[in-house]
């Protein structure tokens, strides 16, 4: 339960103030406990960014992964890919997610953030071979780069409304930028 706690906390201090935030004793002080306690359970910074990613992309994985199963078709599946990934964006773990990624990380942080993305395009690539694309894997990174530019410009509270954002989005991943 302290472990939660503490993870629970990390997440808060990540969504609210980024990385600069997340600091032992801002964490000791969200949880109630010794600064001294959060080393038993943490022995860095880069371990609970690590834990944090162990447990909530995949949590965020599962979610793409059941709105693309309730889709029909391989368009509809690329639409609900993006689309999830954009109604993530208000979630607080996406939050800490996104200032997670903003940090200077270790190597074992970023290599759980690059395999847990590689999971997640992995979605994706099959949905892609359906629709012809020649190379399903490649398209599928760059249609996550698509999607990482959304994230970030509904982040960033930009001029256009997140559904406005969304539906670019999906009008480019479905009909590239034609429109």
């Amino acid at each position: 339960m302290q472990r939660a706690a503490l993870l629970d906390a990390a997440r808060s201090l990540l969504s609210e103030g980024g990385t600069d935030a997340l600091t032992f004793p801002a964490l000791a002080e969200r949880t109630g406990l010794a600064r001294s306690s959060v080393y038993e359970y943490f022995r860095s910074r880069a371990a609970v960014v690590e834990e944090l990613c162990e447990v909530d992309f995949p949590v965020w994985a599962a979610e793409v992964e059941a709105a693309m199963a309730d889709a029909d078709g391989a368009g509809e599946k690329i639409e609900a890919y993006v689309r999830k990934q954009l109604e993530l964006v208000g979630d607080r773990r996406h939050r800490a997610v996104v200032a997670i990624s903003a940090s200077e990380l270790d190597a074992g942080a970023r290599e759980k953030i690059r395999a847990a993305h590689g999971g997640l395009i992995a979605l994706i690539v099959e949905a892609l071979a359906e629709l012809g694309h020649a190379e399903p894997r490649l398209t599928a990174m760059l249609l996550q780069g698509v999607v990482d530019a959304a994230v970030r410009r509904v982040e960033l509270g930009a001029a256009e409304h997140p559904d406005t954002i969304t539906a670019a989005a999906i009008s480019m991943a479905l009909r590239g930028v034609r429109g």
